[in-house]
């Protein structure tokens, strides 16, 4: 009876899924599309992968040495961090390039917020776009690299959306199926729709995500595309709507990045709202924007929303709400 009983705040029932095993999860389940990465674009993909994992750890550690606080590193959260970093970035861009992306996404978008949980966008994505925004023909210069296949592409420095976005109808010249395996341009991770796929099975056998957000993501993607065939007088294309569904970084951005924990409403509406504007805003910026892609932007600025997405779904609680009597 004189044991000391410590009452700690909710909640009092557990997962035993921790933060470091699920980042770890989503690491070994980014492994295929980073292999197949460096695969087609050779050693200097690795390189870019290696400097930006250690660049975004070296830069979390620092952060918090020098700001006294508990060193968070083992949270593998900054590994997920520069590994997601690399695989939207081209494998053609300067060394120095990946080290400044991982500084701003690892200091400024999630440190200086509060840290791992606080963010208020994706790490990663916000990286990307901040590259983009400052050195944009160095982030979209996709110059031909022979990977370790022996095979070099002649398409050079165009991505299939980008002949996409030109001819309004794919020509032949990179087929679907190509598209689907990998064999085209684009950033590091994003090639392969079929490596992306197995990690997004991996990441659902281990519980890590759910479809929700993922599959209306696509789902309301695929519709407004189509809805853009049909009205537009081009007919339905298949070999259109394909092409975008395995084009860029659609599905890295809906399996990967668009169902992080942090930056992702907590209701099950809000999931569903929140794939529904993913997928919208994605075929808006791509069909009637500048730049051949948009998921990046789509994605952060979905993220701003997630506040108001959750106040507006936010379940009514028991016993309140009911009509007068």
């Amino acid at each position: 009876m004189d044991q000391m009983l410590h009452v700690s705040s909710n909640p009092h029932v557990r997962d035993k899924m921790s933060t470091s095993r699920i980042m770890q999860l989503v690491v070994i389940a980014l492994l295929p599309a980073s292999v197949f990465g460096i695969w087609n674009f050779g050693f200097r993909a690795l390189l870019i992968i290696l400097v930006s994992v250690v660049s975004s750890v070296a830069f979390e550690w620092l952060y918090d040495h020098f700001m006294h606080k508990q060193n968070t590193i083992t949270d593998y959260s900054a590994v997920v961090t520069g590994l997601l970093l690399a695989l939207n970035m081209p494998a053609s861009i300067p060394l120095w390039m990946p080290v400044l992306g991982s500084a701003f996404a690892i200091i400024v978008v999630k440190q200086l917020f509060g840290g791992l949980g606080q963010n208020i966008m994706n790490p990663a994505l916000a990286g990307r776009c901040f590259l983009m925004i400052s050195f944009a023909g160095k982030m979209t210069d996709f110059a031909v690299s022979d990977g370790f296949r022996g095979v070099v592409d002649s398409v050079t420095g165009a991505t299939p959306l980008a002949a996409l976005k030109d001819h309004g109808f794919t020509d032949g010249s990179v087929p679907v199926w190509d598209m689907f395996l990998g064999n085209t341009q684009g950033t590091i991770g994003e090639t392969s729709a079929l490596a992306i796929l197995i990690g997004a099975v991996i990441l659902l056998i281990f519980k890590v995500i759910d479809l929700k957000v993922p599959l209306t993501y696509i789902g309301s993607f695929s519709v407004f595309v189509i809805l853009y065939m049909l009205f537009s007088g081009m007919g339905f294309d298949g070999n259109y709507l394909f092409s975008h569904l395995f084009g860029g970084g659609l599905m890295l951005g809906a399996w990967f990045m668009a169902t992080d924990y942090v930056t992702t409403p907590i209701t099950v509406k809000g999931q569903l709202v929140y794939g529904c504007c993913l997928g919208v805003l994605t075929a808006v910026f791509r069909l009637f924007g500048g730049s051949a892609e948009g998921v990046s932007y789509a994605i952060i600025f979905c993220n701003l929303l997630v506040p108001l997405i959750e106040r507006v779904t936010r379940p009514i609680a028991f016993g309140k709400g009911g009509k007068k009597a």
